[in-house]
């Protein structure tokens, strides 16, 4: 079934993802365990951020490491001494800097100045401006506690002593947005579980079973840790720490960046859930953002945000479970309108035995004259993206327009967690194909979704993935990691011929100067598109903070608007495709 599952995956004449990586980004490779697999924190892999560190314009790339057992423990038994040789129990994240040219992507090790230390065992990433000085700024989730790095003007990275993140367990994915509506930058970072060698077996134990084949134990069965939410301090926590003449005192000694806000902002213990998986949105349109998580083998969260603080509100709304109740072992998310009604899809990537799901929200009639929150329902399989994915482990996602023909296609990165899966009567296998799910759909309030393999590449064992114009020949290009392996490019040249695309990034005065959170909305004609801003890329991963559109044979965008976080509205006319346009926001938006 396995194999005759992906050969019906038919790649067209030439697939449209080509993989640049051996000359994009040459002998660069990821560490997350042994081949072996013991432990379930050998499995879920690094991040990868893509977004303009240095200001040139274009994305540069950042690559979360992980460690490996061995060297944690000989690292936290050491002296002083030893430990001064090995460094760090982790591997450091590492910035490469876009170089790009018409003769193909290529990336360059960053100089010393952007050198980050190692950590515990990188997980995930985060980017936004968070001390509102215009530069994108950098967080690493761990196993271990989270990183801030703040961007020197474009010159390099410095290490935050005091960021203010509580807790030194096992955090996955992260999100910017900006969830209190003060103009700053918050974080809200999710965890997995409770991991401790001494307290879970080993693979080799014989303990944990999957299709009668001794694997690693985890996640159920293991202790679910709660999300965390931190806020941001605003100008007082970043004032310089030495006084300056002329300038407000700086703020007193120890004082941290962010505080932790979980309690008080309605994030409870009672949620704790494997968390893998964040999406900033305003799914209720109320002007404020939500946070969607992906949880693995529990319901999924939906946090509802009424004015600060947030409700739990997963099940009410239809995102918790499937239609039929059944809790899925989501992984990564991809977030944005895919019919075209100005509300944004939830896509999710589960394991193998599940399909992928699509939560498609749906307006409902006002009740006592008042306006209610979407609804979700799960329609994955209808249009195509469920059966399909059935037999792979699916990771990193977007929807995003990868051809410019006007609507939204999907992209999935797929590998197993268990090697064993490559043990016969498995029906599976541990590296597997990369689906594109292309919207074949004539009508784009009724999208459909027919699979594609992804790339000319074979199968691998893939994870977190981000999307970007890395080329700058204005379609998006993928990047991804590959379990314990090398970082994969892939370049994309399947835009349709005549067809048009638009790229809006936003710029304000600050402190939240790339507009995280803001709406973009494009009209050509009759069709409207609609993006939200935001850098989450859904897994473990971070995204450029702009809006891409594929415009399909639309020659000129007729009209373009702006909702800036603070629900002021900028309008522009006329707008000219197939370039990169940047929008400073006007003082005198209505």
């Amino acid at each position: 079934m396995f194999l005759s599952l992906m050969l019906a995956l038919q790649a067209p004449p030439a697939a449209q993802f080509r993989d640049v990586g051996a000359t994009a980004l040459p002998d660069v490779k990821t560490t997350c365990g042994t081949a072996a697999k013991e432990y379930i924190i050998e499995v879920n892999g690094g991040g990868v951020a893509l977004g303009d560190f240095d200001g040139d314009g274009d994305p540069d790339l950042v690559v979360v490491d992980g460690s490996t057992l061995e060297r944690v423990q000989r690292y936290e038994a050491a002296n002083d001494e030893e430990r001064a040789k090995l460094g760090a129990p982790g591997y450091p994240p590492r910035l490469f800097l876009n170089q790009s040219t018409a003769a193909g992507i290529r990336f360059e090790p960053a100089g010393d100045a952007w050198k980050m230390s190692g950590g515990r065992w990188g997980m995930g990433c985060a980017t936004g401006d968070f001390d509102g000085d215009g530069w994108l700024d950098l967080v690493v989730t761990q196993w271990g506690p989270t990183r801030l790095f703040l961007n020197q003007a474009g010159k390099g990275f410095r290490e935050v002593d005091k960021p203010g993140f509580v807790g030194d367990g096992w955090s996955t994915s992260a999100a910017a947005f900006d969830y209190d509506a003060d103009g700053w930058l918050d974080l809200a970072v999710i965890r997995y579980l409770a991991f401790d060698t001494r307290e879970i077996a080993s693979r080799s134990a014989g303990k944990c079973r999957w299709k009668e084949l001794p694997v690693m134990c985890g996640p159920e069965g293991l202790t679910p840790v709660h999300d965390q939410l931190f806020h941001n301090g605003g100008a007082s926590a970043w004032r310089a720490r030495e006084p300056v003449e002329g300038q407000p005192p700086p703020p007193p000694a120890g004082t941290s960046a962010f505080t932790d806000a979980t309690m008080s902002a309605g994030f409870r213990p009672s949620n704790a859930a494997f968390g893998l998986g964040a999406m900033p949105l305003d799914y209720d349109r109320d002007g404020d953002a939500d946070l969607f998580v992906a949880n693995d083998s529990q319901p999924n969260c939906l946090w509802e945000n009424r004015g600060g603080t947030f409700a739990e509100v997963g099940f009410a709304r239809g995102v918790a479970t499937t239609s039929s109740g059944k809790e899925l072992a989501s992984m990564g998310i991809g977030c944005n309108d895919v019919d075209g009604d100005g509300l944004a899809e939830l896509f999710v990537t589960v394991f193998s035995g599940e399909e992928n799901a699509l939560f498609r929200p749906f307006e409902r009639p006002p009740k006592n004259g008042a306006k209610l929150p979407p609804m979700f329902k799960e329609s994955g399989g209808p249009l195509g993206l469920g059966g399909p994915s059935r037999p792979l482990l699916g990771w990193g996602t977007a929807l995003e327009d990868y051809d410019h023909d006007g609507d939204l296609d999907a992209h999935v990165f797929n590998g197993h967690v268990y090697p064993q899966a490559d043990e016969p009567g498995t029906d599976s296998s541990y590296a597997q194909q990369d689906q594109l799910y292309r919207n074949v759909s004539a009508l784009r309030a009724k999208p459909k979704f027919a699979p594609e393999l992804l790339s000319d590449a074979g199968p691998r064992v893939s994870r977190a993935s981000a999307a970007a114009d890395l080329d700058g020949d204005g379609d998006l290009d993928l990047v991804a990691l590959e379990l314990g392996g090398s970082v994969r490019v892939l370049e994309n040249r399947g835009a349709q011929p005549d067809t048009h695309w638009l790229r809006v990034a936003l710029r304000s005065a600050g402190p939240n100067t790339m507009a995280l959170g803001a709406r973009v909305t494009v009209k050509c004609g009759d069709v409207v598109r609609t993006r939200e801003i935001r850098t989450s890329g859904g897994y473990q991963a971070a995204i450029p903070p702009d809006a891409h559109f594929g415009l399909g044979a639309a020659a000129v965008v007729d009209e373009l608007e702006v909702v800036w976080p603070d629900g002021r509205v900028q309008v522009l006319k006329s707008v000219p495709v197939d370039r990169a346009l940047t929008i400073q926001r006007e003082e005198g938006s209505k």
